[in-house]
């Protein structure tokens, strides 16, 4: 997660839980320095430490270890710190992983873009959850009928022909060539031409 998030309580909560995280420091955060690993300069690594809080504050709310981890990316020509609760991860995949969480926020992005969910009918781990992997499924279903029947539209689009399609009782071949033909049909309407051209 980014450095937005860092909230000493709520990382201590992760941590309880089992799970690890990975996240930047914030400048004025106060540590004090228990144990330093050995690291290979070469691969961009400047310090990998055992750290605790030193604030009495941010101590309260996270009492365990963490580990700190300084990291210059030579591409970018920036230096990042890293804090985390993982100390069974090299220090350079803790960074790599760091790296690729925008590949996390790219799938949540696609998530609200394709899955098209409006509104959680429930809100318990398992509401969510059950929700989330049906509109997975729906959307793989999709794909598959479009690869299988060689549709020529995108998946969105496909998407809302089944939905508005859904309690018809149409061959789906037919339900996509009544689209297709009403869309490039320039037969007479009932519409009225608004400029009269």
């Amino acid at each position: 997660m980014d450095r937005a998030y860092v909230d000493f309580k709520r990382l201590h909560v992760f941590q309880e839980g089992g799970a690890f995280f990975v996240t930047r420091t914030k400048k004025g955060i106060q540590f004090r320095r228990r144990y330093s690993r050995d690291i290979d300069a070469s691969t961009g690594l400047r310090s990998d430490h055992t750290v605790v809080l030193a604030a009495p504050a941010s101590r309260k709310h996270y009492p365990d270890p963490l580990r700190r981890i300084h990291f210059h990316d030579a591409e970018q020509h920036r230096f990042f710190r890293f804090l985390t609760n993982n100390f069974d991860l090299s220090a350079l995949t803790i960074c790599l992983l760091y790296r690729s969480r925008w590949q996390v926020e790219l799938f949540f992005k696609w998530i609200k873009q394709h899955l098209r969910i409006k509104a959680f009918y429930g809100y318990s781990e398992n509401a969510v959850k059950t929700q989330i992997w049906i509109a997975v499924s729906i959307y793989v279903l999709v794909a598959i009928v479009k690869k299988r029947l060689a549709l020529e539209g995108s998946l969105h689009e496909i998407l809302q022909v089944l939905s508005v399609t859904l309690f018809e009782q149409v061959p789906i071949l037919q339900a996509f060539g009544e689209v297709a033909s009403q869309e490039k049909s320039d037969g007479i309407s009932m519409q009225m031409n608004l400029l009269d051209l």
